[in-house]
């Protein structure tokens, strides 16, 4: 899995070409402005490297979830215009609600070489996400009308065998066209893909999150591929309770009760370490807003939760213990917050680990969505190996999951 054999950017010339590139700009918006430019920045090099071959690049994103049709709170307008900014060069908006539509069709015939349009958000034609048979296909063909070759290099949506993601490449294809991945993406699968399948070790993978369910069969694979497995965040008190703690309030999961004690079983025929927490912040009430400070808080061992309390983030021990772990470690993956890190309060657990990652010399490889957005906004980025842009695709990709986005480029010759 670690050598990809996909053709890349490199691979294709696209001078004199329509390139469509999938990108990932589903950013967070804030009354119209971005407020976090982590994946605008992230597909600059595919685009600069496309426009400097003299290709015209078509480039197209989803934004939001797109609920009840197009609106102009998820137009990708504010995206096109950061993009100009960062690109040094205009980036034409094509504000088409169906897409693919006259203006759509018009403005490709008028570009020139080194050219950049930005089409409308992709699920604006309501039939992105859905079956080939639902009108997908019509969409993706569309799509592909519009150009010569494709390039995905939207990791966040690789796992997703969207229209604009996989479908397109089919159309691609029968034209004679190339499907290649772009930086971004053969990024991802170099970190991802060489943690997982030839890790330098002790390999150390630490799981947060609220949820056992979201991440069932990447424990399981994890179990398999690292040394250590460290649980932290509302997950692990599913296991305090598999363990026979009474756990309070805290979440819990009774359904994956005895899916965490075959977990720990496995753990302990294979000889790897499974770490819980050895004690944890206790709460009245979960925090209304999220991010209210005025919350009180005790510490108690993990096998004391009272009985009208939650936990909501690991305590100093626990911190100590899994700050120990990391230290010896060559590689880590992150993939969760260990506590509610939205509020001030309770981000300690959090801030410490990412904290503890950012002084090792390991590899350190943080697996996209929360864990990514605590790192950012807690300053630790750049002391990171690798940032995941795909919260649900990168742990797809470490279950061991073919990813459509990936799997429908072409092979290498």
């Amino acid at each position: 899995m670690a050598a990809l054999n996909k053709k890349s950017v490199d691979d294709i010339n696209v001078k004199g070409r329509r390139v469509l590139v999938r990108c990932d700009f589903n950013v967070p918006l804030k009354n119209g402005e971005i407020t976090d430019e982590t994946r605008i920045v992230a597909a600059l090099p595919t685009i600069k490297k496309l426009v400097k071959d003299g290709g015209k690049v078509i480039l197209c994103s989803h934004l939001g979830k797109v609920k009840n049709g197009p609106n102009e709170g998820e137009s990708l307008a504010p995206v096109a215009k950061r993009l100009s900014e960062k690109l040094g060069k205009e980036v034409k908006f094509i504000s088409d609600y169906s897409v693919t539509g006259a203006t759509a069709t018009g403005a490709v015939e008028a570009m020139n070489e080194g050219d950049v349009i930005l089409l409308q958000n992709t699920r604006f034609r309501g039939k992105e996400e859905t079956k080939p048979e639902e009108a997908g296909d019509a969409f993706a063909k569309e799509l592909a009308d519009l150009a010569d070759d494709y390039v995905c290099d939207a990791f966040g949506s690789a796992h997703r065998a969207h229209a604009s993601v996989a479908g397109v490449t089919k159309f691609i294809k029968e034209k004679g066209g190339n499907n290649a991945v772009g930086y971004l993406m053969q990024k991802e699968i170099d970190f991802l893909g060489n943690a997982v399948e030839n890790p330098v070790r002790p390999f150390v993978a630490i799981l947060g999150g609220a949820k056992v369910a979201d991440k069932l069969n990447v424990i399981n694979t994890l179990l398999d591929k690292c040394d250590t497995l460290i649980i932290g965040g509302g997950m692990a008190y599913t296991f305090l309770k598999a363990k026979g703690y009474e756990v309070g309030k805290s979440l819990l999961d009774e359904t994956k009760v005895d899916y965490c004690k075959e977990m720990m079983q496995k753990a302990e025929k294979a000889g790897k370490k499974l770490l819980l927490p050895v004690d944890t912040v206790c709460i009245d009430s979960f925090p209304d807003p999220i991010d209210n400070p005025n919350i009180a808080t005790t510490v108690v061992d993990a096998d004391k939760i009272p009985s009208d309390k939650e936990g909501a983030d690991i305590g100093p021990k626990t911190i100590e213990l899994y700050a120990d772990a990391v230290k010896s470690a060559k590689t880590v993956v992150w993939n969760g917050p260990m506590g509610v890190f939205e509020n001030p309060v309770l981000a300690n657990g959090t801030e410490e680990v990412a904290k503890a990652l950012s002084e090792t010399t390991a590899t350190t490889i943080i697996g996209g969505g929360d864990s990514a957005a605590a790192v950012n906004q807690l300053g630790y980025a750049d002391k990171m190996s690798h940032i995941s842009t795909g919260g649900g695709a990168s742990l797809e990709f470490l279950e061991g999951k073919k990813l459509p986005g990936v799997y429908a480029a072409d092979d290498k010759a």
